[in-house]
This record gives C-alpha cells, structure tokens and sequence, in this order.
C-alpha cells in the first residue's frame, strides 16, 4: 500500500519524484526516501511525511531516479526502515511495494552468505539479490531475481554503473508515462498526468528498461510491446479548491457525482439484462465498497427478487463459489488486492465477473469480462466520501435498465436534490454529541443498516471515536451491556416497513439513558419525542433518503473530527489503495 515513483529523462530527477510522492500520499505517509543517480546513487530517506519535510532531499542531484512514500508492513516507520533500500555495496538501489512472502527464507540465505541487512523490511532482501546476480549487466541481474521473489511486487531500480531505471511488477500496480525523450513509472497515473497523458500499464510479469531515450518491455524474458492508453484525468479535482480539507471539498462534490455516476451505469443495458437473467448475484468488496455493496442487495431483492450474496473480499477464497452466479467486484482504486484476488477466483470458476472501479486502465479492469466505470473523479481523502455515492448511483443505474424501480428520471433527480439539501443541513447538536463520547453506535433497519455500517466506520476512520454499526433489532443481542449515558446512538427512522420496529428499539435503548441522535422527518412527532437531537431528512423516495442519510453522517463524522482536531484527509494508520492481502 505504498506510492512508488520513477524517472528517467532530461529534468532533474528530485523535484519531479518529490511531487509525484506528495500525489501518492494516500497510500501510504509514515515515511519517504528518494534516490538519484549520476556516477553514483545518492539515497535520502526520512520518518514522516514527504509532503511536510523536502529540504533533505535537496542534495539528490541527476536527471534519474526512484521514490518511495509508505505505509508499514514489515518494520515500524523509522528512518532506517524508510525506502529506498540498497545492497552491501551501494550499487543497487531499489523501492518496492508489496509483500515478499518468502523474504525470511531469502533472507537467511544471503546472511548466511556474508550480506548484511540495515533494516526490517522483506523489501531489502531484492537489492541484496540483486548484488549477489550482477555480472555486470543489470538488466540480466533484476531478470534472474524477480522468478525467485514470491508475493507481489512493484519494483523500480536504480544501479550505480548503470545509466537505466528498471520496473517490475507481479500482483502490485505499476504504470509508466510515455514522455518526450522522458518516462515516468508509478503506482498510479495519479504523479504522471501533469507531464503526459499517454500511459503504459505494466501486466504481471512484466519487466521496463527505460533509458532516456527508450523503453524496452519483456514478459518472462521475451520482449513485447505493450500499447499506451490515452488517460483522461481532471488535475483541477485533485485540488481542494479552497476548502479546508479534500473530504470536504469531495462531500460537496456528491451532487454531480450521484447524476454521473448513475448516468454511466445506465449505458450498460447488457450488463442490467445480464444481472436481470441471473440465478443469483454475488459481490466481493471490502470496506466502504461492502457498504455500498449491501445496498444494492437490499434494493435487487426487494425490487427484483433477484437473490444477492454480499462478501468481504478478503472472506471470499474460504467460500464456495457456484458457476451460474454473476459476480460483481467492487473497487474504488481498482487494485484493492483482497478484491482482486477474489475476482480472479471468481474468473477460474468461470463465473461472469463485473467490474465497478474509478480508475480508468486499474489492475480490476482487466481481470473483469465487463466493466462500469463510476464518474467520481480523483479522490484525494483516505476517507471515502464520493466513491461510496458514485458507487451506489452506479448500483441505482444498473436497477434502472433492470427495469426494477418506477421511473430511472425520477431517482436521479430526487437523489440529487436530497443530497443538495443535506449538505445545507445543521448538523451541529449531534457533533456536540459524539465529540464527547468514546463510543457510538449507529444503527438503522433494512436499506439504513449498510447506511448506518458506513456512517460508523466514516467516524472511527477520521475522528478515531470507536463507532459501531448495527441493525437496530441485533443490539439488544449484547451490544445493549455498553449502553450508558455517555455512549450517545445515531439512529435512522424514516417511514417504510421498520419504522414502528425501529421506534421500538429507540425507546429500548432511552431506557438505558442513552442519547439518541434521531435522523428522520422534521414532523415526525414520534421521533421527536424519543429523540435528543433530530436531523430532519428531506422527504423524497428511498433512493433520496439513503443518499441524504449518507451525507449527513459524513458531515457528522467530518465535524467531529475537525472539532477534535484529527488529521481528516490522513488519518493514522490507513492508506487509500489496500494493495496487500
């Protein structure tokens, strides 16, 4: 889950890595490193954030080099640990992101041979073996290392002796940018798109040798060519635009998001009637994509009676996989390892296997038969806000052309004016609220139980509050032990088929003298009179209340966070692209 970045041309090499690193810090910002080459290599690493602390890496001078911004596996974040990582001798030099499973047995070969190690990554032992291959011709030593590596890789090199900038990936993204008489690599287009918009994507296998002037490619030793793809990218929604933070700005963006979304869905009538005429549909997904994956089997099985299994990505390989199911993959980056990894067991039992992911040319999008591209845009906080309401507006799409719900206008329309009204919504009782509380619970029935499970983890995400999403009839099953008057419960009831359950619940629960932060109707005199704080919704069709419900609890969670002075577009300990199972 790390950013990695490379460059071979006619610039120098430091400010290009350095900025495209500050682009990658979703995926990882617990330190940096940065090396460059002229008749030597010139390594620079550091604890903490590139974004915040450049002037060390100043004196890395020449026209190529390697990056690297991570987020730990093996090792705690120190200056040590920090990537890039060289060999005994300082020849070789290399960042890496992924996992080398067998590194321990690697390892242990090359110190019992007389290497020594510096830090705690599986990630050094490639620049060890690497030294121990060289025979002169770097190329042919990075070749002879990568069949022995296990695990995944992205893998950019640097060699002291050598005017070349390798790249390698096995299960890890990589991409190169096609330049003028200059390439750029990366774990994303992401650092690539402000010089060039023609992007190769490495394959698993795939090993680049790029010179100032040429690239060669090569797939298990034999060369190839790979084509370039034309990525269109809006560099201006990568920037706050004058809000405090990205996941605000990203909030506000929701409106257009939803119609985009939903309108590119419904260019796929083949994969609607695909899913129409299906024994059953099976989604893999993890985090807040399961979230949103669980919408659309409450809403598929209620409107279409179509049956729909929901499962965690990373669940997925210990399940049972039946070949008349369609199975739909669900990925904001499109290289959420988990979700891949599942997609392509799905693939082997040939399964029809649908892609729904935001990044045009991601590893997902070749590994699917078919794929929806959700209209979200560059999503800078590692929080997620709009690909959640992308992905639901896609998943509203597809029912559309299933010719499940009444009127495909009407949801569009009344979804986006719902959205517009929550983001002007008050909302400030209820951080008042929660900022005091060490523990919260969410709870909804039916269609709001996904809703309440995605307001919980938005909270414990950016405000580090513990938060728990439940369906409101399963917290009296053990949850009510922890409810007291300090633990506040953020509940939604909106009329439908649970709403006289739901109140129910709600008056189990002020019982215990639990605060309730009720979200429904402004004149519901019933939750009125059990809540302590209501936010009133805007009346509207279920589609309108699930997308209204959604923003109003991300300005919760957002506001608290703010109030509570976290770190809302970098929280601790996570990373936006999960590229290690």
């Amino acid at each position: 889950m790390c950013g990695i970045v490379g460059y071979i041309g006619w610039r120098d090499a430091a400010p290009v890595i350095v900025e495209g690193l500050k682009n990658l810090e979703y995926r990882g910002y617990d330190s940096y490193g940065v090396a460059t080459g002229t008749d030597h290599l010139m390594v620079v690493k550091r604890k903490g954030r590139i974004s915040e602390q450049t002037e060390c890496v100043a004196k890395c001078l020449g026209t190529r080099g390697i990056g690297h911004t991570r987020w730990a596996t093996h090792g705690p974040p120190n200056d040590i640990n920090a990537h890039p990582h060289s060999d005994c001798t300082g020849r070789f030099t290399i960042v890496h992101n992924g996992i080398i499973e067998n590194y321990a047995e690697l390892k242990r070969g090359l110190e019992s041979r007389g290497h020594h190690f510096a830090s705690d990554t599986d990630s050094e032992v490639i620049a060890h073996m690497i030294e121990e291959a060289w025979e002169g011709d770097f190329p042919a030593a990075v070749r002879a290392v990568l069949p022995i590596l296990e695990g995944s890789y992205a893998i950019l090199a640097l060699c002291a002796d050598s005017d070349e900038v390798i790249a390698a990936r096995k299960r890890s993204p990589l991409v190169i940018g096609i330049g003028d008489n200059e390439f750029f690599a990366s774990s994303d287009a992401t650092p690539i798109v402000a010089y060039t918009r023609d992007i190769l994507v490495l394959e698993d296998g795939d090993l680049a040798v790029m010179r100032r002037g040429s690239i060669a490619m090569e797939h298990g030793g034999v060369p190839i060519i790979r084509k370039t793809t034309y990525v269109d990218y809006d560099i201006e929604a990568a920037k706050k635009g004058g809000f405090a933070h990205f996941m605000l700005k990203e909030i506000f963006e929701q409106p257009d998001v939803f119609q985009q979304s939903f309108r590119l869905a419904q260019k796929h009538p083949e994969i609607s009637s695909l899913l129409s005429h299906a024994h059953g549909v099976s989604i893999i997904a993890c985090g807040t994509s399961y979230n949103a994956a669980m919408l659309f089997r409450y809403f598929a099985e209620k409107e279409c009676g179509i049956p729909v299994r929901v499962d965690m990505a990373s669940e997925y390989r210990y399940l049972s996989t039946p070949s008349d199911e369609v199975v739909i993959a669900v990925s904001q980056s499109g290289e959420t390892a988990d979700t891949l990894s599942a997609l392509r067991k799905a693939s082997s039992c040939n399964c029809p296997t649908i892609a729904i992911t935001n990044v045009q040319g991601s590893s997902i999008t070749r590994a699917a038969e078919q794929v929806i591209y959700m209209g979200a845009g560059p999503e800078m906080s590692v929080a997620a806000t709009k690909s959640y309401m992308a992905q639901f507006a896609a998943f509203a799409g597809l029912l559309s052309g299933m010719n499940c719900n009444n009127g495909t206008s009407s949801v569009e329309r009344s979804a986006r004016q719902a959205i517009e009204e929550a983001l002007l919504t008050d909302v400030s009782e209820a951080v008042a609220l929660c900022v005091k509380a060490s523990t919260l619970f969410y709870v909804g029935r039916g269609i709001f139980y996904p809703v309440a499970m995605e307001g919980a983890l938005k909270m414990k995400e950016i405000s580090y509050i513990h938060a728990e999403g439940y369906a409101a009839g399963e917290i009296k099953h053990g949850p009510f032990a922890l409810l007291t008057e300090d633990t506040p419960v953020i509940a939604v009831c909106l009329p439908g088929d649970s709403y006289q359950s739901m109140l129910s619940n709600l008056r189990e629960m002020k019982a215990r003298f639990t605060p309730l932060i009720g979200i429904g109707y402004e004149d519901d005199v019933d939750l009125q009179d059990v809540a302590d704080v209501l936010i009133p919704v805007p009346k509207g069709d279920t589609y309108a209340q699930v997308a209204a419900v959604t923003v109003l609890m991300q300005r919760i969670a957002y506001y608290t966070a703010l109030a509570l002075g976290r770190d809302i577009d970098k929280p601790r300990n996570l990373a936006k692209s999960v590229t290690v199972e």
